[in-house]
């Protein structure tokens, strides 16, 4: 089975997040990818998790202890567990629009792919240029000497979601 971890808010977003989610989740499905998600059934997580569900794909969510009240009831697999480390070893990551978790989430992974410990492709889904500013401050960090690979080598920025998956359809 081959898994794409997504990485979004768990609250309510913009239409135009949604339809790009939507999007995501349905190419996830055409393409053979299940989902594994946060395991929140609010926001723009529930609605991912009701596409690839409605499309007829598999759906993994991997929670925290801490958060396992908002987890969603009727997801193929919910794994509740101390910490988010287990819902990275998917088989590529992508990051949709999201707050200061979903940060998080992404710059750990980017951290173990640039010390060589996976080379899973990493995607932002960079909905409505949201992530702009992340993109700059990244190549900030490369032309000052603070990263010591080239973005490209650590993260792909997909403009649409149909981008995204070609991205990751390519790279494994």
């Amino acid at each position: 089975m081959k898994t794409i971890c997504v990485f979004c808010a768990a609250n309510e977003v913009e239409e135009k997040y949604v339809n790009d989610a939507k999007i995501l989740g349905e190419l996830m499905v055409s393409n053979g990818y299940s989902l594994v998600w946060g395991g929140s059934n609010r926001g723009l997580m529930k609605v991912i998790a009701d596409t690839v569900q409605n499309a007829g794909g598999k759906i993994i969510g991997i929670t925290m202890e801490l958060l396992k009240k908002t987890r969603r009831l009727n997801a193929d697999e919910m794994i509740i567990t101390k910490d988010l480390s287990e819902r990275k070893q998917a088989d590529a990551i992508v990051l949709m629009v999201g707050g200061t978790g979903s940060l998080d989430e992404i710059t750990e992974v980017i951290e173990h792919r640039k010390h060589s410990l996976h080379t899973k492709p990493i995607v932002i889904l960079n909905t409505d240029d949201f992530y702009g500013g992340l993109k700059a401050q990244f190549l900030r960090m490369k032309q000052d000497g603070f990263l010591t690979k080239e973005i490209n080598e650590l993260v792909y920025f997909a403009d649409t979601p149909q981008d995204a998956v070609d991205y990751i359809n390519t790279a494994t």
